[in-house]
């Protein structure tokens, strides 16, 4: 499938975009057989075949996988490629639901700390899966009711099966340090959802959208104050207001004038799958906990007293059993979370390896004013969309890493030393699919770099990174950006910058990879703004904190 290599802007501007979805299957799928006329015999179900094909395309027991498409398609009222689809995710759903089952049983067979946790992780991230693919079918059948076709709701299903496809790889990551015993028993299970998750990706990739879309209006030097849809109003009167000032449901403080001492014991007792906001405030102290907000922790938040005077502070690492996916202090899954003014941070120092500070798979989460501290590993972006305004991060080793779709605005990036012989790498972002909608765009922020320092470098196959209008100091390396190894990803990674300034920001001796991209014009750039990255994003009315919906000047 020759025609699905990563495609830059422009060249997918070029694409005709009235091409009909039927003779984009086609030219996509050349070398896939049609079905025999006697399993669909008119010739309507005969164009769809090459669709449902594409649905078990590489599977391991392909057979079985037809089989199921087909006997879901017999009882669907109508045949056409919306249903194909459908059928398509409630067999990836179903598949992913039994994979959950056959990863509990393998409990009683881990002999390690770190195995068993590479299992709950397994469940967890699965889980996850389930969740993203159940909201992903949910909101189609809601588009086959009403007919509609709107951005929303096509940015909703790009963003959660982008997040559905990189689960497993993580479940999978976790068993590194053990003798993978139990990673080979279900790495097969495993497989088969990411393929049915990613044929299912291109199969909507292919229906609905390009890999990159034009932007809608020129959003240059166009400056917004809004607030992303996701917030209420309420939720903009919060992050303007003062602590004493606002109305809160929960306090938290160590010296036993709060509702609670522990932040863990007011997340426990926050309400569960709510609508509504939910605001802990968190009095100054340092709070010596792992918080682990599940996804049916939706809507809360947190506000504190200010960076360095509301601390959450652990040690977790690598070097004492845990993944890196439990290393968190903090970690965050439940939809629309929003934090402000607070630090989140780990001590395991450089030392102990892969250390997270905090961790978020938070659909259409915000953080505004708070700082991650660490060293390798700080902030993992895990999945979905996430936005942080004025933030401070620290680190040493790929310490911006995951594979969200995130913008950093007006945020400061700060080096601290590494080991002795290891490089400073400021992201290492994750994006396996060129279809997936995820990345990181740093917009308008200042890399304080203060030994040798590279931008980035591309943890996986199609790893996505820009900066735009962001100062750079004069240890940022001549070359920008490393290798992860060899010339793995050098030809279908998205790196990009655009206008930066400062010492470090010179593009004459950059590196010269075929992913590479010195980024030549504000249409390009604007796909990575607020407005259009993620999720074309609309804003509301003024609030006083300013946001930049496009590119500033």
């Amino acid at each position: 499938m020759v025609l699905f290599h990563f495609m830059s802007p422009s060249q997918a501007w070029n694409l005709p975009m009235a091409l009909p979805s039927f003779l984009l299957v086609f030219i996509l799928l050349p070398s896939i057989q049609v079905l025999s006329h006697s399993t669909f015999p008119n010739s309507h179900n005969q164009a769809m075949n090459p669709m449902i094909l594409q649905t078990c395309d590489k599977i391991e027991n392909q057979t079985s996988c037809l089989s199921r498409i087909q006997t879901m398609l017999e009882n669907s009222d109508d045949r056409n490629p919306t249903s194909v689809l459908k059928a398509a995710l409630e067999a990836t759903l179903a598949e992913a639901r039994q994979a959950i089952a056959m990863v509990t049983k393998f409990n009683s067979l881990s002999v390690s700390l770190r195995e068993q946790v590479a299992i709950q992780d397994c469940k967890e991230l699965l889980d996850f899966s389930v969740s993203e693919l159940a909201l992903s079918l949910a909101e189609m059948n809601r588009i086959r009711a009403v007919g509609s076709k709107d951005p929303q709701s096509q940015g909703n299903l790009k963003a959660w099966l982008s997040a559905a496809l990189s689960n497993q790889d993580t479940c999978l990551e976790g068993f590194e340090g053990t003798d993978r015993r139990v990673e080979r028993f279900i790495r097969g299970s495993l497989t088969q959802v990411t393929q049915l998750i990613g044929n299912v990706l291109i199969l909507y990739s292919q229906l609905h959208t390009l890999p990159f879309m034009p932007p809608r209006n020129n959003t240059r030097n166009q400056e917004s104050s809004d607030f992303p849809k996701w917030m209420t109003e309420g939720d903009k009167d919060l992050l303007v207001s003062s602590p004493n000032g606002m109305h809160v449901d929960a306090i938290v403080a160590l010296d036993g004038t709060g509702h609670y001492r522990s932040i863990t014991q007011a997340v426990y007792e926050a309400p569960s799958y709510s609508n509504r906001r939910y605001v802990i405030y968190i009095k100054k102290g340092v709070y010596r906990e792992n918080i682990d907000m599940k996804k049916k922790k939706s809507f809360i938040m947190f506000v504190g007293d200010g960076i360095g005077e509301t601390v959450v502070t652990g040690d977790r690492n690598f070097m004492q059993g845990w993944t890196t996916f439990r290393t968190a202090t903090v970690a965050v899954s439940g939809k629309g979370f929003i934090a402000r003014d607070m630090t989140f941070r780990n001590t395991a120092g450089p030392e102990n390896h892969q250390a997270v500070a905090l961790r978020v798979d938070s659909d259409q989460s915000a953080f505004y004013r708070c700082s991650m501290e660490g060293h390798q590993d700080t902030l993992y972006i895990h999945s979905l969309r996430q936005f942080y305004r004025e933030c401070s991060i620290y680190g040493t080793i790929d310490f911006i890493f995951g594979n969200g779709a995130a913008v950093l605005q007006s945020c400061k990036i700060y080096t601290l030393p590494p080991l002795p012989f290891q490089k400073v790498t400021i992201t290492a972002q994750g994006r396996k699919d060129p279809h997936q909608s995820t990345g990181f765009s740093i917009q308008d922020s200042y890399v304080y770099a203060t030994q040798p320092t590279y931008l980035g470098r591309p943890w996986k196959q199609y790893s996505r990174t820009v900066f735009m209008n962001t100062f750079m100091t004069g240890q940022v390396q001549p070359r920008g950006w490393l290798e992860w190894y060899g010339d793995f990803a050098l030809g279908t990674l998205w790196y990009g910058e655009y206008r930066n300034y400062g010492p470090g920001a010179s593009l004459s001796g950059r590196v010269k990879w075929p992913g590479y991209h010195m980024i030549p014009d504000a249409s390009t750039a604007s796909f990575f703004t607020v407005r259009q990255f993620i999720d074309g994003l609309s804003w509301l009315p003024a609030t006083g904190i300013k946001f930049s919906a496009g590119l500033s000047n």
